[in-house]
């Protein structure tokens, strides 16, 4: 199974640079997408259906906010929007699909880039989707999304400025570190150690023709998945946002 993870920054703005051209290439077979920014009724779901995508979508209930999908070409045995806390749903930031006997979760993990109530939000969210993917945790389980956190020094361009940034902070990191204790596998890092590999970049100061980038986009695996992972890439030069897709093969 070949399975992609994407924050599009809005999906209809992606599909406005090409977004359904790339589709049209077979890219994966399961494609998890983060803030696609719209309701279903204003995507065009038919274009995405000509490329051979069904489509999933459980967006906030806020418009233009968050949201997230799933664009699947194997048939899903079930598909469930939300994981059952208040403001997570409110937001739209998870939903998991069944497929070929695989727990599929997509997940937009909360930014506390814009003050101190959303960090806070943060802290509590990261919790509440420990104890979630927790009841899971002996399950064939692939958990795909922006999680907003660089785990190491490597998957962040600076640092040392940004020690202090929402993204990087000591507790964000240590949350990362119990998450993947909990028995999760960091695809791409458990087959490629190389520096300089980032998934998302600010659209100021040219930051991604500098490739000056943080590495904040995952495809996690649950043990019982991580000997089957055949390769996992980053895609920086396709552009449909800020971030780029990332991918995972499952042989």
């Amino acid at each position: 199974m070949r399975i992609i993870s994407y924050n599009v920054n809005g999906i209809r703005s992606a599909m406005n640079k090409g977004f359904c051209d790339w589709l049209s290439t077979n890219p994966a077979d399961v494609i998890c997408l983060q803030e696609i920014k719209a309701n279903e009724a204003d995507i065009d779901v038919s274009a995405i259906q000509a490329t051979g995508y069904q489509s999933y979508f459980f967006p906030a209930q806020k418009k233009g906010y968050s949201g997230v999908g799933i664009l699947t070409r194997l048939q899903p045995s079930e598909v469930i929007c939300g994981n059952g806390f208040e403001q997570s749903d409110f937001e739209g930031r998870v939903m998991r699909a069944m497929i070929n006997g695989i727990q599929i979760i997509c997940a937009y993990f909360p930014s506390g880039s814009s003050g101190d109530d959303r960090q806070a939000y943060k802290m509590q969210w990261l919790d509440e989707f420990h104890s979630y993917v927790a009841s899971f945790k002996n399950q064939d389980l692939v958990i795909c999304g922006d999680y907003n956190i660089c785990h190491k020094p490597i998957d962040i361009h600076d640092p040392v400025s940004n020690k202090n940034s929402s993204g990087f902070l000591p507790e964000e990191r240590a949350w990362m570190d119990k998450f993947f204790e909990l028995g999760f596998t960091d695809t791409y890092r458990h087959l490629n150690d190389a520096p300089h590999q980032y998934s998302w970049w600010s659209y100021r100061a040219g930051a991604r023709a500098r490739n000056k980038g943080w590495r904040i986009d995952y495809i996690s695996v649950s043990t019982t998945l991580a000997h089957v992972v055949q390769d996992a890439a980053i895609y920086p030069d396709i552009i449909h946002s800020d971030h780029c897709p990332i991918y995972v093969s499952l042989k």
